[in-house]
């Protein structure tokens, strides 16, 4: 659905959901690691757009990946919001608690199920601050090349989208006139800088970022990933093979990104009257891989379909203003990314990967198990046909979809 003519509102709140007392952190499948120390708090931060009937809820949280299982639980605890508009995605930290429920070969897992279901509860109540806070606002959108030592492929240092998307809500009346309300930041990276065995709890990279928006602006940040599957990661290179894995170096690449992603949007020109689309699709994803299928029938999250063959997952795409934007239910390669944004009716294309879901990594069918290099990525991603179905199903939305309104620079 999308409207015109009325006014644009915006709200944006967070929530702590840092594990007081600290509990082990899951890098991926496995045991979760035992943390005894934490760099950074880990938030859920909610950022709800209103433009006539049509409400929107974008959510941020400090996670390796977030299911649609636990996602579907908030939504159904926010009534004023339609659970298909309610958008959640992962920063994709490797330094949070396990949220998969990754059972081992005796189909344990070392979840606990108490933090999980507290989040549940934190994020339907950052969706509610957030739309407790709305008010009138105007919207800058810019998308533009980060520069500086940031990110790269670690399997081939180039192959990775440099870009950077930035949405900010500019308020327009009383005490937040022209202040920023909000900023959404969206960039491919890994944030693992300090990873999960080194018995840190931390949002890595992702809190310094947040911290740095929200000190220079005075509004709410909120970080969404993009396509940084297979490997593009965080670049804490030092020479030698070396690489920092220390909280100052996630301060120094996140306040990096935030400076760039502020720079971005500096000048771009304010829409007053932006439009707001949202659009959802089910789609169906056969399940090859030995280790994946294990993970979904035996986790006590219950995220397979009833078949064991298969997984059913949301896509959703939304234009805001001149903004368009599709979601990924996992890590997208950056080829996959590149070819989508290609397909997309604006200049301000944006991808919000690990979102809705999170199903291993997202490779063509041309990719897949073809490269040595790829080996771990094949075997962690649901299939060989999971990029090609996902594109076709992208691009099938971006057809049926309006055109994102177009801003003179």
């Amino acid at each position: 659905m999308q409207t015109g003519a009325q006014e644009l509102y915006v709200g944006a709140a967070k929530r702590l959901i840092t594990p007081n007392p600290l509990i082990s952190v899951s890098g991926g499948v496995g045991a979760p690691k035992p943390a005894t120390e934490k760099k950074g708090e880990l938030y859920v931060r909610a950022m709800v757009l209103q433009k006539g009937e049509i409400k929107v809820a974008i959510v941020s949280i400090d996670n390796l990946g977030w299911p649609a299982t636990l996602g579907d639980r908030s939504r159904d605890l926010v009534s004023e919001i339609p659970p298909q508009n309610i958008i959640i995605g992962a920063t994709h930290t490797h330094s949070a608690p396990d949220a998969y429920a990754f059972p081992d070969a005796m189909g344990n897992h070392g979840a606990d199920m108490d933090y999980l279901e507290w989040c549940i509860e934190e994020i339907a109540g950052a969706i509610k601050d957030a739309l407790q806070n709305i008010q009138p606002a105007y919207l800058k959108i810019a998308v533009g090349e980060a520069k500086g030592k940031i990110a790269y492929n670690y399997y081939a240092p180039d192959l990775y989208d440099p870009r950077c998307g930035v949405i900010q809500a500019i308020g327009i009346k009383g005490k937040d006139k022209n202040r920023p309300l909000v900023t959404l930041v969206n960039y491919a990276i890994h944030p693992e800088v300090i990873g999960s065995k080194r018995g840190i709890l931390s949002p890595d990279l992702v809190g310094p970022l947040n911290e740095q928006v929200e000190y220079k602006t005075g509004g709410m940040a909120l970080f969404m990933n993009g396509a940084q599957g297979g490997m593009v990661t965080a670049d804490n290179r030092i020479g030698n093979g070396e690489e920092a894995n220390d909280w100052k170096e996630c301060q120094r690449i996140g306040s990096l990104l935030a400076t760039e992603a502020l720079r971005i949007v500096k000048d771009a020109p304010l829409q007053k009257d932006p439009d707001l689309y949202c659009q959802s699709k089910k789609v169906k994803f056969p399940v090859e891989s030995a280790m994946m299928r294990f993970i979904l029938e035996n986790s006590p999250l219950a995220m397979g379909s009833s078949d064991g063959q298969s997984v059913d997952t949301t896509i959703n795409l939304l234009n805001i203003g001149s903004a368009q934007i599709l979601t990924i239910p996992g890590e997208a390669l950056p080829n996959i990314g590149y070819y989508v944004k290609r397909q997309m009716h604006t200049e301000h294309p944006f991808l919000f990967g690990l979102t809705n879901d999170a199903f291993g990594y997202i490779l063509t069918k041309e990719d897949f198990n073809s490269f040595r290099r790829y080996e771990y990525v094949s075997r962690t991603s649901l299939g060989e046909m999971t990029g090609a179905i996902f594109e076709a199903e992208a691009i099938d939305l971006i057809e049926n979809s309006p055109t994102p309104l177009k801003i003179k620079q």
